[in-house]
C-alpha cells in the first residue's frame, strides 16, 4: 500500500510541477498548435498553444512507477515484474511514434505529421513485438503476461490455440493490433475538447486500478473466497494505472477549459496503448464473458463514438480517417451547450460505465454495495443530463457562403 501511495505522490508531483516548465519550453520553442483555416471559427483562438503534453504524462507514469519499484526494492528485495516492464514499454514506443508525429506538426506548421501508413506501421510494429513478446516472456506469478485466448479462471472461454501453436499466436497477434487499433483512435479520436481525452482516461484508468487491486486480492491460487483470477502480477499493474490516473488528473489542471497547453499525439497515442495493454494482461483474464464487457464499458463513450465515425465516414463514401463534425462532443457543442457542459455530460456518461464495469469485477458483498452506488449514481446523472440539455436542441453548424450543412464536410476539432 505504501508503494502505491509512493507512486501515486510521485506522478502527481512530476504534472503539477512538470507541465508549467513543459509549457514554458514548448513556448520558447514556437511549437504551439496548429490550426486548420477550414475548422470551426471558435477553435482559431487556440493557435499556438502549447502541444506536445504527453511528455509530461508520460514521465509521470514511468517516474512514479519508478519510485515505487524502487521502494519495494529497497524494502523487500522484490523486482519489477516482467508484465509491467511491457507495459511500460509499448507505452514509451508509442509515445515516441505520438511525439514524431507532432513533432512533423510543429516543424511544418500544419495539422499534418506522419501519414496514415506510417503510423499504421509503427502502430503494426510495436503492437506485434509486444504481443510476441506477453506469450513468451515468464511472469514472477507463474502466469504468462498473456495467452492465447479471452477470458480465464482456469482456462480460457475461447481458446486460439484450437488450430495448434503457430497458428494461435499469429491468430492472438492480429487480435492485440485490432484492440490496440481501437483502443488508441478511441482516445485520439476524443480528444476534440479541452480537457475530455485526459478526464475521460483519467477515468478509465482509475476503473482499472480498482479492478487490478481486486485482482490482486483474489489471484489463482490465494486464500479469498469468490472468483479468482488467473493474472499476472495485478499488484504491478494497480500501480500502473493509479500513475495513470494521477498523471492524467494532474495534467487536466492545465488542459481542461480554456486549455493552456495540449496533449498531443504523444499523449493520445501512449494513453490508448496503456489502456490496451493493460486490457490484455489484466482485464482479459476473468471469468466468462465478463472479460469482454469490463473493458468495453471502461472505454464504452469513447469506442462508441469512434465505431459511429468509422461508418459514418465509410457511408458517405469517405476515408475512416477522414475528419468531420459527428463526434458526440461536436454535437452537444452545436446545440449550444459550452465546453465545459459538454465534457461534464460524458465525464459523467463515462464515471457511470466505468462504475458498472467495476461491478461486474467484483463479488459477494463488495458488488451488492456498488450496484446501489452505481443506480443512485446513475439517477443523478440522469437528473443532470436531462436539466443541462433542457431548452438546447440540435443544430447542425451551416456554411455561411452556401448555406449547407458543415456535418460531413472536412472540418475537424
Amino acid at each position: 500500500m505504501i508503494a502505491l501511495i509512493i507512486g501515486i505522490l510521485v506522478s502527481l508531483l512530476v504534472t503539477i510541477a512538470g507541465t508549467p516548465m513543459l509549457i514554458h519550453l514548448v513556448h520558447r520553442l514556437h511549437y504551439g498548435q496548429y490550426i486548420r483555416q477550414d475548422g470551426p471559427k471558435s477553435h482559431l483562438v487556440k493557435r499556438g498553444t502549447p502541444t506536445m503534453g504527453g511528455v509530461a504524462i508520460v514521465l509521470a507514469i514511468v517516474l512514479g512507477w519508478g519510485a515505487s519499484a524502487l521502494y519495494r526494492y529497497v524494502r523487500s528485495g522484490a523486482v519489477p515484474s516482467l508484465s509491467a516492464m511491457l507495459v511500460l514499454f509499448a507505452m514509451l514506443s508509442m509515445g515516441l511514434l505520438g511525439f514524431i508525429d507532432d513533432f512533423a506538426k510543429v516543424r511544418k506548421k500544419q495539422n499534418l505529421g506522419l501519414s496514415v501508413h506510417a503510423k499504421f506501421i509503427g502502430q503494426f510494429i510495436f503492437a506485434t513485438i509486444y504481443a510476441v513478446l506477453a506469450l513468451i516472456i515468464p511472469t514472477k506469478s507463474g502466469f504468462p503476461s498473456a495467452q492465447a485466448g479471452m477470458s480465464f479462471i482456469e482456462k480460457p472461454f475461447f481458446d486460439f490455440r484450437f488450430a495448434g501453436g503457430v497458428v494461435a499466436a499469429i491468430i492472438f497477434v492480429i487480435w492485440v493490433n485490432f484492440l490496440m487499433t481501437a483502443w488508441t483512435n478511441a482516445v485520439n479520436l476524443t480528444d476534440g475538447l479541452d480537457g475530455l481525452a485526459s478526464g475521460s482516461s483519467m477515468i478509465a484508468f482509475a476503473g482499472y486500478a480498482i479492478i487490478a487491486f481486486w485482482e490482486s486480492y483474489h489471484i489463482k491460487g490465494g486464500t479469498h473466497e469468490g472468483f479468482s483470477y488467473a493474472v499476472s502480477d495485478p499488484l504491478d499493474l494497480t500501480i500502473i494505472a493509479c500513475c495513470a490516473a494521477v498523471a492524467c488528473f494532474g495534467f487536466l489542471w492545465y488542459n481542461s477549459n480554456p486549455a493552456t497547453i495540449f496533449m498531443g499525439d504523444t499523449g493520445a497515442l501512449l494513453l490508448g496503448y496503456v489502456l490496451s495493454t493493460v486490457s490484455v494482461v489484466g482485464m482479459f483474464k476473468f471469468y466468462a464473458i465478463v472479460t469482454f464487457i469490463v473493458p468495453i464499458l471502461a472505454l464504452a463513450l469513447p469506442l462508441f463514438d469512434t465505431t459511429c465515425a468509422f461508418f459514418r465516414r465509410l457511408i458517405h463514401g469517405q476515408s475512416p480517417m477522414h475528419p468531420d463534425r459527428g463526434h458526440l462532443h461536436h454535437r452537444l457543442i452545436d446545440m449550444g451547450l459550452s465546453q465545459k457542459q459538454a465534457v461534464a455530460i460524458l465525464y459523467s456518461i463515462s464515471a457511470i460505465l466505468g462504475l458498472c464495469a467495476v461491478v461486474l469485477a467484483t463479488s459477494g458483498t463488495v458488488r451488492l454495495y456498488l450496484v446501489v452506488i452505481a443506480a443512485a449514481s446513475a439517477v443523478a446523472v440522469g437528473i443532470f443530463i436531462k436539466r443541462t440539455l433542457k431548452g438546447h436542441k440540435y443544430h447542425p453548424p451551416v456554411d455561411p457562403t452556401t448555406c449547407e450543412p458543415l456535418e460531413d464536410k472536412d472540418v475537424k476539432a
